[in-house]
């Protein structure tokens, strides 16, 4: 099956962020990271989804744990979108 899975490694890609140009490797480290993939900001699942993760950041940075939102648009659009996640949640 292609594409990546439940404990998959994934690949080492260099990408532009709401926080700036990371390396994944880099952001998530030693931790364990929950990587969410959307078809496209501004839907209404991923907004409701990635907003409830949101509320919730503290937690699961207390078990080592970091969150990261993956979407085809680009920067610009999400941050628009933070905004968008921000007013429903």
């Amino acid at each position: 099956m292609p594409g990546l899975t439940i404990g998959d490694t994934i690949p080492n890609l260099e990408v532009d962020t709401t926080h700036g140009r990371m390396k994944l490797h880099d952001f998530v480290g030693d931790s364990w990271a929950i990587i969410f993939s959307h078809p496209g900001d501004f839907t209404p699942v991923c907004t409701t989804e990635l907003g409830k993760m949101a509320l919730q950041v503290e937690e699961f940075e207390k078990r080592g744990v970091k969150l990261l939102g993956v979407s085809c648009e680009d920067v610009r659009s999400h941050l628009v979108w933070i905004k968008d996640i921000e007013h429903f949640t």
